[in-house]
């Protein structure tokens, strides 16, 4: 990083609400790799969390501990695979969340040149229809592209071959908003850390082509549905991509953070019940966000020590 970005970095810093103090230290030994942890979880629904993101797992338990309703989160750092979860091996309901699912297999399918994103659907091109149903979670365009997909076990499918364990898809969103009783459903849900194992893999190019990777976030950065949940609490100019989810009592938000050096985390919050959610969305995605702001703090700070 220049000088220049060194200053802005420190400028956006300053710009904070308020901080926090982490724990941020190094552990005297490598984390497991991420791959390792999703196919060894944690036992019970507490936190299963790398060594060196502990004091975050506790910052995160306290804050959702001091606030009604039941909460999961997940963050994945993508570029060193460390990871932090509370209620991690949880089921939520996803709600509209799994649209990223449903926009993940058709462009699958068009890299397989199976389909294109300019094949009509009910009158509309598929980039149409996929833009309706990520940026602005059009629940008619989410339907229509499903329908030609084959329905839910479509996305089942898809999500069974990828080897992404703890997400289930069952119903249409047309079924799934015709039923009540959401706080409480064991259909259509997903674990915290299934959900950003999900991000994970369509963002390192292990399911997605370059092109269609870069479709799928530029729609997600355009999301409309978000202004109060992960986003809301971000330093100004802080690049997001994300879906969100809302059932009645179910309140999400998933997608990609990035940090000011250019590291990327993954990132899924899933509220059930209690009051406030949204708010809380937003504590907790800054409280990530201050979290690995500060490694980047605390890596410059040794850098220009080292000059």
């Amino acid at each position: 990083m220049t000088r220049s970005g060194f200053s802005v970095y420190h400028e956006r810093v300053a710009e904070r609400q308020h901080s926090r103090t982490i724990d941020a230290r190094v552990p005297a030994f490598p984390p497991a790799p991420f791959e390792y942890r999703r196919k060894h979880p944690c036992p019970g629904t507490g936190g299963c969390s790398s060594p060196e993101l502990i004091g975050l797992e506790r910052a995160l338990s306290k804050l959702v501990a001091e606030r009604s309703g039941d909460y999961g989160i997940a963050a994945l750092d993508l570029r060193d695979g460390s990871m932090v979860s509370i209620n991690g091996d949880t089921q939520f309901p996803m709600a509209s969340t799994v649209k990223i699912a449903v926009a993940a297999t058709y462009l699958a399918e068009v890299d397989q040149g199976r389909r294109s994103l300019g094949d009509m659907i009910v009158g509309r091109p598929a980039a149409k229809v996929m833009e309706l149903m990520i940026i602005r979670s059009d629940n008619r365009a989410t339907d229509q592209l499903l329908a030609a997909l084959g329905g839910p076990v479509a996305i089942q499918q898809w999500l069974s071959s990828q080897k992404i364990p703890g997400i289930r898809m069952d119903r249409t969103i047309a079924q799934l908003l015709r039923e009540r009783g959401h706080l409480a459903d064991s259909k259509d849900v997903a674990t915290p850390v299934a959900m950003v194992t999900l991000l994970n893999k369509l963002d390192n190019g292990a399911v997605l082509t370059a092109q269609s990777r870069a479709f799928l976030l530029e729609l997600m950065s355009r999301c409309a549905t978000g202004t109060r949940r992960i986003r809301a609490l971000l330093p100004v100019g802080t690049r997001v991509e994300d879906k969100t989810g809302t059932l009645d009592g179910i309140t999400n938000d998933v997608g990609f953070i990035t940090m000011p050096d250019g590291r990327r985390v993954a990132v899924a919050i899933f509220a059930r019940g209690g009051r406030d959610r949204q708010p809380v969305i937003a504590e907790v995605a800054r409280v990530i966000y201050d979290r690995f702001a500060d490694s980047v703090r605390n890596a410059l700070a040794l850098f220009m020590q080292m000059r």
